[in-house]
């Protein structure tokens, strides 16, 4: 369910490597907890953000959720579609619903993220 090419973080937030850049978003799990996506809340391109500090919100029926980097990351460019129109997120959070394209500004922020395996250990203790 969560492809084993990505990276994950606590936060329930993505990120696939592409060379020195990346794509980020929110998981099937940070979805389906938030609910129907009506609202999504993203920095301009060129925006620098630390890991583990919010870069946008998602908002939801039930709830404004932040959304965390990463990874330290200046941000090359922001998914337009999901600008527009939020629901592609509820129809394919890990696919089409991808929220902006980084690149990474510190490679040793790659080491704290979790793999697909850790991730899925983790969304399991949180469902008990």
């Amino acid at each position: 369910m969560y492809p084993k090419e990505y990276l994950y973080t606590k936060e329930h937030e993505w990120i696939k490597r592409d060379g020195t850049q990346a794509t980020v978003g929110i998981t099937i799990y940070a979805q389906k907890q938030l609910g129907d996506i009506v609202y999504v809340d993203l920095p301009a391109a060129g925006k620098k953000f630390e890991a583990g500090k919010p870069f946008g919100s998602v908002e939801s029926v039930k709830a404004v959720s932040e959304i965390y980097a990463p990874v330290s990351m200046e941000i090359l460019e922001i998914n337009q579609e999901v600008a527009e129109k939020p629901e592609v997120i509820n129809e394919d959070a890990h696919g089409k619903g991808w929220l902006i394209k980084i690149r990474a500004t510190n490679e040793a922020d790659f080491e704290g993220l979790l793999n697909a395996d850790e991730y899925e250990e983790l969304i399991a203790q949180d469902q008990h």
